[in-house]
């Protein structure tokens, strides 16, 4: 079993042979016919599949050295909200825009579905709208609170996911959520669906938003990408990337996420033709809009103490920035600490400063107000 990342021998359980593997396969797969021909035919098929008093699971069965092999993830029954994640404030506001693509994105078992779950579980709760999810298989279930949820699962209510983005539009929803772009056809149907005022949201397996970025410019050929980098310019809303480090206490995993919220800077990066690796200083600048990179967020929880120094380090983007970033810290708060009582202040106005932050906010709108407190909430343990 991986238990918090890490695989452990089950001691007490007995060793599983090829018959019982087949047996259990065949039980996994008599629910659905459609499963059962794609397995045979490709070896190996993702399915979803649940027992009353025991769960839901994800699962795949595959073929290795000619023997059954199952691999089976548990799917949690309760949708935790994004707060209750660890998830960053901002994360929620990108949850209530009205149009656009929002991709969650990071390595397999990093917690991208569940993030998900999460967003689509807070429109269900503050919105009146259709959510239509097109899912391989589907995870969580969700009841229609405040919204109606529609969910399609590949194979069984739908014969692929070509086939369901092809009608996806004429079944008047709101928000889409694709459970992952793989592809140029799917990041296509993506990218019209959010012109035309749909909000979408997805998964991609990338590290960071660069990479994300990259990636989904490079699902098309060369002479498309230009009109590509214009069309996710304009639709792009936010990334969220992510990964799950261990805890301090050793027992648990605290989310850190990277994020990226589209403001005309950035979007002016994302149409323009020059390499977008810009992107990371409009992240690392971006604190007022939300917006953070894995070192800020890792650089947070272990001044919290959530996180400890080492397994940060192992998980940061540039360990040799982050302990610097460490160690400004810490001299920063000594700096603090010693310093001396503020004298009053000269001015005969007490008016507040302008805040020289004008422009769009975290949604695009316009805010000329001063920030009011950090846009950055605190993390739980997984």
């Amino acid at each position: 079993m991986r238990i918090n990342g890490q695989l452990t021998m089950m001691a007490d359980c007995p060793l599983l042979d090829a018959a019982a593997l087949e047996s259990y396969a065949r039980e996994l797969l008599e629910g659905s016919p459609a499963k059962g021909d794609a397995y045979s035919s490709d070896g190996d098929v993702d399915l979803s599949f649940a027992r009353p008093g025991l769960g839901r699971f994800r699962v795949n069965v595959f073929r290795q050295r000619g023997v059954v092999s199952i691999v089976m993830r548990v799917v949690r029954t309760d949708i935790r909200s994004l707060p209750e994640l660890g998830m960053p404030g901002v994360v929620t506001e990108l949850a209530e825009q009205e149009r656009g693509i929002i991709l969650v994105t990071g390595t397999t078992g990093c917690g991208k579905s569940t993030t998900l779950a999460g967003m689509i579980d807070h429109i269900n709760r503050v919105t009146h709208k259709h959510v239509v999810t097109i899912e391989d298989p589907i995870e969580a279930l969700h009841t229609d609170r405040q919204s109606l949820i529609s969910q399609r699962e590949v194979g069984l209510d739908t014969p692929s996911f070509a086939q369901a983005l092809r009608h996806l539009l004429r079944q008047d929803p709101d928000v889409i959520m694709i459970g992952e772009i793989r592809d140029e056809a799917t990041m296509e149907v993506a990218l019209s669906a959010a012109q035309t005022g749909h909000l979408v949201l997805s998964t991609m397996h990338t590290l960071d938003a660069i990479e994300t970025v990259n990636r989904a410019i490079g699902f098309f050929p060369p002479h498309r990408q230009a009109s590509v980098r214009t069309m996710l310019a304009g639709t792009l809303r936010g990334v969220v990337s992510q990964r799950l480090v261990p805890a301090a206490d050793g027992a648990s995993r605290v989310v850190a996420a990277e994020v990226l919220v589209v403001t005309a800077r950035a979007r002016d990066l994302l149409a323009g033709t020059e390499d977008p690796s810009g992107l990371r200083d409009v992240i690392s600048e971006g604190d007022y809009y939300g917006m953070q990179t894995f070192d800020q967020s890792l650089f947070r929880h272990v001044t919290s103490g959530r996180v400890r120094v080492e397994d940060a380090m192992a998980h940061a983007n540039s360990p040799h920035d982050f302990g610097l970033m460490l160690s400004a810290g810490n001299a920063h708060r000594e700096d603090t600490f010693y310093a001396s009582e503020p004298e009053p202040s000269t001015l005969e106005s007490n008016e507040a400063m302008p805040s020289g932050r004008n422009g769009p906010d975290r949604v695009g709108q316009v805010d000329d107000g001063a920030a009011t407190g950090s846009r950055v909430g605190s993390s739980a343990l997984f």
